[in-house]
């Protein structure tokens, strides 16, 4: 069961001008479920992607960020579930190239501006037959409504689809953000398993575009973890369709950019919590918060120290107020001349620890307290600097070793 996680509110997701999105059943692992999605660009779009940074990359990784370099313009996105097309050597290439191949004659586009991606089992051959094979059935189905379908047909082992909106306002310009995204299991950092799209009828130049996904990404799927295991598909696309009345914005340090930038990464941010809530066997949310490092990346250290833990995240399943195994975290985060004796730990609003050791004040009544909660804040105080970051995490459940255990059966 998610973590108050609810499925979207379908009147809550709002089309984007100049992208129709189409879905259907092509049957590539398991019957009567959605698991094909074409995502179709009006010309003039501008695309820009962040993906794994695993060696061992999926096909079609290799094959989107072979036609994003190209420069061409992008006019479609095809996704399908069920099959990651990873750890397929040449003929996972040439599948993906293949898929781009027949839906460009779809849209009336060039292969290289088709872009693919793929989730699910890794080592096994795609299907590209049947993918083929009901790309027209997707091309059938577009439209500027059906976020909510794209959102179920992206999923794996997702319970509930991901998908989010925002609006706002650049002078008297209404801008629009909707995304979606996938993923529940194999989350961390740089990225995780989850592929996620993003659209925005804003005019943003290719500059831009680029600049606004690599913010998003840093600030949302960049800072969770489930299990701490980086995916050979991880992929974050944005889309700027352009499509609005206004002029395109080009300045990196532009007010009306800076705006339009912490809108797309607050819905990211949406998104990736979403996956937390939703990790495999999760019931519970964690929010990671270290403060007063000396830089941002020792605060990322010390947070996933704590977020990738078993025995941390083991814990916070119990709701056993351990909290001995935090500190542990801490100490072996790499920050070598980190003084122990300056380190405060806080559940929520609980001192747990100051000066290197136990609060003198704490009560394990109150670490039970707050433990029992299906969402926690553990706030690390490192007293080293102005620094700080924020992680989200899940629990380590029994559900985990289940849902894993038996994915492919």
């Amino acid at each position: 069961m998610p973590v108050n996680l609810f499925t979207p509110d379908l009147t809550s997701l709002l089309p984007v001008a100049g992208v129709a999105l189409g879905v259907t059943q092509a049957g590539i692992r398991k019957v009567d479920r959605k698991d094909l999605l074409v995502i179709k660009l009006d010309a003039g779009a501008h695309v820009a992607g962040v993906f794994t940074q695993n060696r061992f990359c999926a096909a079609p990784v290799t094959v989107a960020r072979e036609h994003l370099a190209a420069g061409s313009g992008v006019r479609a996105l095809v996704v399908n579930t069920g099959n990651a097309n990873a750890g397929t050597g040449e003929q996972g290439l040439a599948h993906a190239r293949r898929t781009c191949d027949d839906l460009a004659k779809l849209v009336s586009c060039t292969p290289v501006q088709v872009l693919p991606f793929s989730t699910g089992v890794i080592m096994e051959p795609l299907p590209v037959e049947r993918i083929v094979a009901c790309l027209p059935a997707c091309i059938a189905d577009l439209r500027v409504d059906n976020w909510f379908a794209a959102a179920q047909a992206i999923m794996t082992t997702d319970t509930l689809p991901k998908a989010a909106s925002r609006r706002i306002k650049i002078g008297n310009t209404a801008i629009t953000i909707t995304g979606i995204a996938k993923g529940a299991g194999m989350i961390h950092p740089n990225m995780a398993t989850m592929l996620g799209f993003i659209a925005t009828d804003v005019r943003l130049s290719a500059v831009l575009v680029k600049d606004a996904v690599a913010y998003a990404a840093q600030k949302s799927f960049n800072c969770i973890t489930v299990d701490g295991d980086t995916s050979t598909n991880d992929s974050f696309v944005l889309v700027a369709s352009g499509k609005i009345g206004m002029t395109e914005l080009n300045d990196v340090h532009d007010a009306d950019y800076l705006a339009v930038r912490e809108a797309i990464a607050a819905v990211a941010i949406q998104l990736a919590q979403a996956i937390v809530r939703d990790g495999e066997g999760a019931t519970k949310f964690i929010t990671v918060r270290v403060e007063a490092g000396a830089n941002e990346d020792e605060c990322r250290k010390v947070g996933y120290a704590i977020a990738h833990s078993p025995l941390v995240k083991t814990a916070f399943f119990a709701s056993d107020p351990n909290l001995g195994r935090i500190l542990a975290a801490i100490g072996y985060a790499g920050i070598a001349d980190l003084d122990a004796t300056q380190v405060e730990l806080y559940l929520n609003d609980v001192l747990v620890a100051i000066r290197g050791g136990r609060n003198p004040a704490y009560q394990e009544a109150d670490g039970q307290r707050v433990m029992k909660q299906s969402e926690i804040t553990v706030r690390v105080v490192l007293n080293r600097g102005a620094a700080q970051t924020t992680l989200w995490t899940c629990d380590l459940s029994h559900d985990y070793v289940s849902i894993n255990a038996d994915y492919r059966s």
